[in-house]
């Protein structure tokens, strides 16, 4: 019988992260989808809330405030995803936000059909946090020396 090196499992090792063609799929998603929440999704609700706020549907009015935090929360985790350290976390938390959306969508706005787009979104950010773990217990290794 052969004894395990106990190390080996408390280790940040090379299983912790994806494979080159992974990698590569998992990059593409990341900037594809960070410039989509900057540019499409968060931008506009900071360039031009009021107009966003004229043009929501009468069940849906949400205060201008909120509006802008949403944006900046949007424009922040698209920059996060494009940056190879926070990209873990970036998208752990995107994934919380769509899955709220999808919630605001399908009970408040009555609409659960527009519901399924943010929830698809949700479930290909729980998947790059997941591939990206390893870059969580770096951030958190360099953030406590």
């Amino acid at each position: 019988m052969t004894a395990a090196d106990p190390s080996a499992t408390f280790s940040s090792d090379v299983t912790d992260r994806p494979g080159k063609i992974r990698n590569r799929v998992l990059w593409t998603l990341q900037i594809l989808l960070g410039l989509f929440f900057i540019i499409a999704s968060g931008g506009p609700k900071l360039v031009m809330p009021n107009a966003l706020m004229d043009n929501a549907p009468e069940n849906l009015t949400i205060p201008l405030g909120l509006l802008i935090f949403i944006g900046v929360v949007e424009v922040a985790g698209g920059i996060g995803l494009m940056v190879p350290r926070l990209s873990a976390l970036a998208a752990a938390g995107l994934s919380v936000l769509t899955v709220l959306a999808a919630g605001t969508q399908a009970f408040i706005a009555d609409k659960p059909l527009m519901g399924i787009f943010p929830l698809v979104l949700a479930a290909i950010f729980a998947w790059i946090a997941y591939e990206r773990r390893a870059t969580i217990t770096d951030l958190r290794n360099s953030l406590s020396r």
